[in-house]
């Protein structure tokens, strides 16, 4: 007999998993449709030829190709496998699963442009696949909730991701946390002064991974990078900097003197920063983080990265804005902003910070139990009008043992029973036990209808 296991990197979800999940997805939701973004969906899959050059040499390595139906051999030469898979693949795969939303999304804005209307703001909630190593918090199927605007350059846009992170963290009851923000210009900038222009993509592949490895074995890799010794002494100073907001953005207008590029990405962080202040908005969780990079290519202006402090995950968003994503589908001049939520991540530190609430693992408000067949019967013509009632309700549907039943209630967590009995028949009523409490009470169907809406 075969054991049944899961793909490493995935996961099911029960009954108070989901739960806790719709209690986050919930919370997002409402701060997307309060800041004016739609809802769409695109598919699980898409061709590769939209997916592949958007997320830079790694991102390529871990998309999930899907074989093509039927013989996927039948066009493979001797000679392509030779050649390796770069000259294989394209003839055994023409699709793959999804990265992230925010490609997609670009792709779905080219095709229906002449239906939209822009700014548009819309936001998406599905399953994403990466061909990573799994790993607490790194998963090969996951969640994204993104939200994303395109059609204006408006750096109002920057400003209000920060407050939608904000709204829905402060949902979710999380107090310690930090916004990371950076601007793609600022590092381009920096490739500049360093005497490396023109180097930016490189540079921010491996500075992406300061948190994870440390500036000893990012140098290294700077250097197999090609970067020069002299320009990796230039950037030190950069990683090193302890100062306030005020002191990096001082700090980056000089280092950044020579580069014109470099000083509009600061002026951009600057502006961003001075709309929440118009908005009388502070700028609490927010941090200017000078080597946040991440590692997407497409990224051009504003970028973002979340991580709740004292947890063991990692971030828990992150965006950008991105002025090309769009072009590669033949429609250029769109600039978009966007972020996305790790709805999966998010989960690990509620759960780890013991902040889910026990009210989202109800599903159902009352139980209504039975002695016999005849008080079965009754409870059956109870049930519709409790629902009506908009209660959360359901009828045990066996003849049995009364412990039985509220043993089950117990297990569900069903904060209420209704005993139906022969007195109970008698009178046109039913007694209401507590399950937290263990009281009891006999009630007409009236007061107790109210007495389940408290």
């Amino acid at each position: 007999m075969q054991k049944p296991s899961l793909p490493k990197g995935t996961r099911d979800f029960g009954p108070i998993q989901m739960a806790r999940r719709n209690f986050i997805l919930d919370s997002i939701k409402e701060t997307f449709q309060l800041f004016g973004f739609s809802q769409i969906e695109t598919p699980a899959m898409e061709n590769l030829n939209t997916l592949t050059g958007k997320y830079g040499d790694e991102g390529d390595q871990l998309l999930f190709k899907i074989l093509n139906s039927g013989d996927y051999l039948k066009k493979v030469s001797d000679a392509d496998l030779t050649a390796g898979y770069q000259t294989t693949l394209p003839k055994v795969s023409e699709k793959g699963l999804r990265y992230d939303l925010t490609v997609p999304f670009a792709r779905f804005v080219v095709m229906n442009r002449n239906e939209l209307s822009f700014p548009f703001k819309r936001y998406q909630i599905q399953p994403v696949w990466r061909a990573d190593r799994p790993q607490k918090g790194r998963y090969r199927e996951f969640y994204q909730c993104d939200a994303d605007v395109v059609g204006t350059d408006s750096l109002l846009c920057e400003a209000e991701i920060i407050l939608m992170i904000r709204s829905v963290f402060k949902k979710l009851k999380l107090e310690d946390y930090s916004i990371k923000i950076n601007n793609r210009k600022v590092l381009t900038g920096i490739s500049e002064a360093i005497g490396e222009a023109g180097k930016e993509g490189p540079l921010c592949v491996a500075i992406d991974k300061l948190d994870k490895i440390g500036w000893e074995k990012v140098k290294e890799e700077l250097s197999e990078r090609g970067f020069g010794t002299s320009s990796i002494e230039k950037l030190a100073p950069l990683v090193h900097l302890e100062a306030d907001q005020a002191g990096k953005l001082s700090f980056l207008k000089e280092f950044l003197a020579s580069s014109e590029v470099g000083l509009e990405g600061v002026r951009e962080l600057e502006e961003v920063f001075q709309i929440l202040k118009a908005m009388g908005e502070s700028l609490d969780f927010v941090d200017l983080d000078i080597m946040l990079a991440r590692g997407l290519s497409y990224y051009t202006g504003a970028i973002f990265e979340v991580k709740v402090n004292h947890v063991s995950i990692g971030s828990v968003s992150g965006g950008g804005r991105y002025d090309n994503l769009t072009g590669v589908f033949g429609l250029k001049g769109v600039s978009g902003v966007g972020f996305s939520f790790g709805v999966d991540r998010l989960y690990d530190v509620l759960e780890e910070l013991g902040l889910f609430p026990d009210d989202q693992l109800q599903s159902t408000k009352v139980l209504l139990a039975h002695f016999d067949a005849q008080a079965y019967s009754y409870a059956m013509g109870l049930l519709q009008k409790i629902r009506e009632a908009g209660i959360k309700a359901e009828l045990y549907p066996d003849v049995t043992k009364m412990k039985k039943q509220l043993d089950f209630a117990s297990k569900k967590a069903i904060p209420y029973v209704a005993i139906c009995g022969d007195e109970e028949i008698k009178t046109g009523t039913v007694s209401l036990k507590n399950l937290d409490t263990g009281e009891q009470e006999q009630l007409s169907m009236e007061a107790c209808l109210e007495r389940l809406k408290d």
